[in-house]
């Protein structure tokens, strides 16, 4: 069987900037012991598979390991595949997901995705993730993800992992965000996931469903504006909607072939 297969960098102007994903259209959906070894032969953080019916798309991400719950980055790689590549007519896409319902808009070449809202709570710190870390963070929160909230900018940019400790805890689907309020942007992060192939991931929409409300609410401002300081580094153009936030970017294609399956 022959298949498309596009690799787009996403939340970046610029290739080899962003979150690299990989979009792969189906007819019908494949055994999810084929997807996830697409995913994994692919060997980005996340390959995004859908399914066009005309009125809605049905879409499902993976990485290398397990299928994922939310994942912004393919998200608004697939919008940007379907709109630039495949020709799709409307500048509205609207996403059947594990998540519910995610649509997508297009203006100006931003990609404007409506997500849930995923506020964390004040929580503990688990020992494993405590003695990984080479800073301890002023404040724990967790949602999906552990949001570990430091004094600046400048330590987000020095945190270390201990992978061989860090690596003990499995948090499936989730992982552990580091942020604080940016120094040319209103708050930066990084994204590290334990027992996943590819530890820091470069730009992650899904995460933003937590910082978005948290620093809507420290800052006081609906509308900011993000960097994830990964070494690829990315943009993110937020806006707080109470149970909804938007997360926007641009994207990059990167390259346009096909794969074989038997």
């Amino acid at each position: 069987m022959k298949l498309e297969l596009y690799q787009i960098d996403a939340f970046t102007e610029e290739i080899f900037h962003g979150n690299p994903a990989c979009v792969v259209p189906l007819k019908n959906w494949l055994p999810d012991e084929i997807l996830l070894k697409i995913a994994s032969e692919n060997a980005v953080a996340e390959t995004a598979f859908f399914i066009d019916n005309g009125n809605t798309i049905h879409l499902r991400w993976f990485t290398p390991e397990i299928e994922m719950d939310l994942c912004g980055h393919a998200t608004l790689a697939t919008a940007h595949c379907l709109v630039s590549i495949l020709n799709h007519q409307s500048n509205r896409m609207v996403f059947q997901t594990k998540s519910g319902e995610l649509t997508v808009e297009v203006k100006d070449g931003f990609y404007y995705m409506d997500f849930p809202s995923r506020m964390p709570k004040e929580s503990a710190l688990p020992d494993i993730i405590t003695q990984s870390l080479n800073i301890q963070p002023k404040e724990v929160f967790k949602s999906r993800d552990y949001v570990l909230v430091y004094e600046s900018e400048e330590d987000i940019k020095k945190i270390k992992i201990e992978r061989s400790v860090f690596d003990l805890i499995n948090l499936d689907p989730g992982g552990v965000i580091v942020t604080a309020a940016g120094t040319d942007s209103d708050f930066v992060s990084r994204y590290f996931t334990p027992q996943s192939s590819i530890l820091e991931d470069p730009v992650t929409g899904s995460a933003h469903c937590s910082l978005i409300p948290f620093w809507s609410s420290r800052l006081g401002k609906d509308k900011l504006f993000a960097r994830q300081l990964s070494e690829r580094g990315g943009q993110l153009y937020c806006e707080n909607k109470n149970e909804r936030v938007v997360v926007a970017g641009k994207a990059r294609t990167y390259s346009v072939g096909h794969l074989w399956i038997e």
